[in-house]
């Protein structure tokens, strides 16, 4: 086990006093954490910033499970392995890693430094630098997640995908076409011509048109809007065929819909990202293989952290926002 380098007792970290909008979000120090058997301590190059950071933040998303402020959000994270604890094998001081540590207990990883199990870890992807790379962990193993493990998507299937352009989007579009499906997309008509180069073979506008009118005959709806906002976990069932699954991801679904799905013959369910070094060793080797990319809008400094989540609340951005932590 190595030792901590002398005289770094404390470290940056954004932290947040109370609930509330992106103002409530300021820099601090903190005391530095040290790995635990089983752990490693992350020098946090970078960290993106996802939906749930800011739910979280204003005291949705998982501000249940981290209990009242003080807190620090965030679970995106690509850095070099500067600490080592006992037990650890996979991983060694000096490995340039990434991953989605503990969700959905506290990461931190708006800071400097993180700990976390070294299998919520794998190497970063050789061909991206760590700001693309804090783009990948949450959003990525969503997406795997939800079409691999939920849905067990099979080449032929057709699938819809909710919010194509976002950051869960963009990757769902990608593997679903990695996994030999016929890939529906939605998303605003100025990123259809991005979203076909990374696979898409349709794309409804859906400020234009209502995308049940547009869309028929579906395996799999991987929604990444929700009932929350215009019906759209609802509205999705009228696309599926007989024996069709609906997931929806930012806020499940209501036991109503579960029941109305069943006696239509479709299938509905919820669904939370899991931690898993496994699936981002194999994203890795999709992204070094040309296979998969990862789309970074904007590269901001941690102490513009409010600024980011502003950005993001707006719901415009194509791929995601990351946050520059260390250089």
């Amino acid at each position: 086990m190595t030792s901590a380098p002398s005289g770094e007792t404390t470290m940056r970290a954004i932290t947040q006093d109370a609930l509330g909008g992106p103002d409530v979000l300021r820099m601090t120090e903190v005391p530095r954490p040290a790995p635990l058997p089983t752990e490693v301590l992350v020098r946090v190059h970078a960290a993106g910033v996802n939906p749930v950071d800011w739910k979280t933040r204003q005291g949705g998303g998982m501000a249940a499970v981290l209990g009242d402020p003080p807190f620090t959000v965030g679970w995106d994270v690509s850095g070099v392995v500067e600490e080592v604890g006992f037990g650890v094998h996979t991983l060694a001081v000096g490995d340039e890693v990434y991953g989605m540590p503990w969700f959905p207990r506290q990461a931190a990883a708006y800071a400097e430094y993180v700990t976390a199990p070294s299998r919520h870890f794998a190497r970063k992807p050789a061909l991206l630098d760590h700001e693309h790379a804090a783009a990948v962990p949450l959003a990525a193993l969503t997406a795997w997640q939800t079409l691999v493990d939920a849905a067990q998507v099979t080449a032929g299937q057709r699938v819809l995908i909710h919010a194509a352009a976002g950051g869960v989007g963009h990757f769902a579009v990608q593997f679903a076409k990695y996994l030999g499906a016929h890939v529906i997309g939605t998303a605003s008509a100025a990123k259809h011509d991005w979203l076909r180069g990374l696979g898409a073979d349709e794309l409804v506008d859906y400020t234009a048109v209502r995308f049940e009118e547009a869309v028929s005959d579906v395996d799999v709806v991987i929604d990444l809007v929700g009932d929350d906002k215009d019906d759209t976990s609802t509205r999705s069932l009228g696309t599926l065929r007989s024996g069709g699954l609906l997931i929806a991801v930012p806020s499940g679904v209501a036991p109503e819909l579960v029941d109305t799905a069943r006696q239509l013959g479709l299938r509905a369910c919820g669904f939370l990202v899991e931690p898993d070094g496994a699936a981002l060793t194999r994203i890795a080797e999709l992204i070094d293989g040309g296979v998969v990319k990862a789309e970074v809008e904007d590269v901001l400094p941690l102490e513009h952290a409010a600024e980011a989540h502003r950005r993001g609340e707006a719901g415009r951005t194509r791929g995601k926002l990351v946050l520059r932590v260390t250089g």
